[in-house]
């Protein structure tokens, strides 16, 4: 047993958040893309691990998103918005997603559907859904969505712990 210990609090009390971080980190996610469709028509991803079901009756899930985003404003009430649950082996496509560029979905296998919001043709699951609310808490907006449609393979999920990409071992 590790018996490393990480200190969560600075002498003043309050939080370290790099520690709170790595706290956080202990544990396992999956990890998913977050697709809108921005003005114009131009498709918006994004990479997340805050990824959550909800509610099965109705069915509701849930994820977060840094309030300075310049996506923030895609996520307001009634909006459409897809996930695509990543699979084992998906660590660059969620690199890619993760990092700031233009384009992100150039070159990237991927559809869209009649509303245009983007998943990709290789995700292990997807969702459809719409924003059923979104708080904004702390330094993020708690985005609370409402599925409406919803798809699944068999396979590996891609997961993500201690500040990397790691595999489940069955």
């Amino acid at each position: 047993m590790d018996s490393t210990k990480i200190v969560a609090s600075t002498p003043a009390g309050a939080p370290d958040p790099r520690a709170l971080r790595r706290v956080c980190g202990r544990f396992a996610t999956g990890v998913a893309i977050i697709g809108a469709c921005a003005p114009q028509g131009r498709p918006v991803g994004l990479t997340v691990n805050s990824f959550a079901s909800l509610s099965l009756d109705p069915p509701l899930i849930v994820w977060s998103l840094a309030r300075h985003s310049p996506n923030a404003a895609l996520f307001q009430s009634g909006e459409a918005f897809g996930v695509s649950i990543l699979r084992a082996g998906h660590d660059e496509l969620a690199r890619r997603f993760a990092r700031p560029q233009p384009d992100k979905f150039a070159g990237v296998p991927h559809w869209r559907c009649p509303r245009g919001v983007p998943y990709l043709d290789e995700a292990l699951a997807t969702l459809s859904c719409r924003v059923e609310r979104a708080d904004p808490l702390g330094d993020h907006l708690l985005i609370v969505g409402a599925v409406e449609d919803f798809a699944a393979s068999d396979g590996d999920p891609l997961v993500f712990y201690g500040g990397d990409f790691v595999r489940v071992a069955a």
